[in-house]
């Protein structure tokens, strides 16, 4: 595999550090430009984020005296420079939409971390192990745009991180309703728990735009391509609530679901063990050796034991049981700013280099 050369949009947030942290390593992608707001141009990296480093591991020595670009004036020098962007900006979603789409035309391709895009019909939301064949749209895509290398391809949103894996091995059976609460650690409002004093001893029963997020989603990343869209599946109903608990990463869901053809619950559980995605066959860097686990543990996954499985990238499953309204009903955890944000898109954007979308 050949190294690309990389610029990471909206490099100061918390989902920039966990990018960078994460790409400092990484075999295939080399980071050669890190942007921002106008507020950090200019500025060497260790500066724009004095007071502002949010992780527990250090700044990469290697990006502290990078100099910091601004996103927006200086794109046309940021996109002769890489090969593809990722982008976790914090911006107006039109903003967001209208920036991401500026790269794309300038013929870089752009993987978002942001939610701006992910109801564009021809944009890909895409969860490696469960839709990678979505990125077949990124044709039309480049269509519309009138671009032959340009695109805008997007993470899903974090909060459906835990549940969705753990439901897409079970489609067969055909799923009719579904209900999930989430209890979202901080790190997903970009903050931590020093300096969040009302989630002190606290739940916060409330988290903007995040329940609709939570049930439509879904429904893209189980949907189909057809014509030059890809169309969601209205086949099933979600409801949801999401809750801010005082955590610092990892979020869980408590499940509960209902199957038109039910199987037993040994059997889900073979399913769940035995799953393997298509895209382990191309050995991706950021891919962890097992997808699923399940835990025959009553207590089990714990989010302060189980979020860090697989490098923070598996999906913790336990207490599948029987429902009384619903068929079963189990919980599921998932890393958020590892799974459900920068190794996820990583993942991504290691899944369309092997294709060759780069």
């Amino acid at each position: 595999m050949i190294k690309f050369n990389v610029g990471v949009i909206g490099a100061t947030g918390m989902v920039g550090q966990r990018f960078l942290t994460i790409l400092d390593t990484h075999p295939w992608f080399n980071v050669k430009v890190l942007a921002a707001s106008a507020s950090s141009a200019n500025k060497y990296y260790e500066e724009a984020v004095k007071g502002r480093w949010k992780l527990q591991a250090s700044i990469p020595q290697r990006f502290k005296k990078m100099v910091v670009l601004d996103a927006i004036k200086d794109i046309k020098n940021i996109v002769k420079e890489v090969d593809f962007v990722f982008c976790a900006v914090n911006m107006k979603k039109e903003d967001i939409k209208n920036l991401e789409e500026c790269y794309a035309k300038l013929e870089c391709p752009v993987i978002s971390n942001n939610s701006a895009n992910r109801f564009s019909a021809d944009v890909p939301m895409i969860i490696p192990e469960i839709n990678s064949k979505h990125a077949e749209i990124i044709k039309y895509q480049r269509k519309r745009l009138g671009v032959k290398r340009g695109f805008v391809a997007v993470k899903s949103n974090c909060s459906i991180q835990s549940y969705v894996p753990a439901i897409s091995p079970l489609l067969k059976f055909t799923p009719t309703n579904i209900l999930a609460c989430t209890y979202q650690a901080v790190s997903g409002a970009g903050r931590t728990l020093n300096e969040w004093e009302d989630i002190n001893d606290n739940v916060i029963p409330y988290i903007k735009g995040e329940e609709e997020k939570s049930e439509l989603e879904p429904l893209k990343i189980w949907g189909t391509i057809k014509n030059d869209e890809i169309v969601l599946n209205e086949n099933i109903s979600i409801t949801t609530q999401c809750l801010r608990v005082p955590v610092s990463d990892g979020h869980m869901a408590a499940v509960f679901l209902s199957l038109k053809d039910a199987p037993s619950i040994e059997d889900i559980k073979k399913i769940w063990e035995n799953f393997k995605p298509e895209i382990y066959n191309l050995n991706l860097p950021s891919a962890p050796e097992k997808f699923l686990t399940y835990f025959e543990e009553p207590n089990r996954p714990q989010t302060k034991i189980d979020r860090n499985l697989g490098g923070g990238m598996t999906i913790s499953i336990g207490r599948l049981r029987q429902d009384k309204q619903y068929n079963y009903k189990f919980v599921c955890l998932s890393h958020n700013t590892l799974r459900g944000a920068a190794k996820g898109a990583i993942l991504m954007a290691e899944l369309l280099a092997v294709e060759g979308y780069f």
